[in-house]
């Protein structure tokens, strides 16, 4: 991809259709456009001299562990926890289909 190049409409069909989305054409254009940009703003990040900058695994220095303590406690029933929906079977929580065949 050059400089400028956006995305093509093959490519951004090939990633809609990964998703699960169906995106109209217009959407596909500025969709192309705007994944154009951001890896234009990387390029861009590339250029920068990094050569005196040490590198880091985490941006504050000497955080340690702060994680709280795992203290197991009663969780609802599961009568309670189905207690104020409409929709529900089997004592499960029943949702839309959402997943094309």
């Amino acid at each position: 991809m050059s400089k400028k190049e956006e995305f093509s409409k093959e490519t951004i069909d090939h990633i809609s259709k990964l998703a699960l989305i169906e995106l109209s054409e217009e959407e596909k254009e500025n969709l192309s456009k705007q994944l154009g940009d951001i890896l234009n703003y990387f390029r861009k990040l590339d250029d920068l001299d990094t050569s005196n900058v040490s590198p880091t695994t985490h941006p504050i220095d000497g955080l340690s562990n702060v994680f709280r303590e795992d203290i197991p406690w009663k969780s609802l029933s599961n009568e309670e926890a189905l207690k104020n929906t409409k929709h529900k079977k089997d004592g499960f929580f029943k949702a839309p289909r959402i997943l094309k065949e």
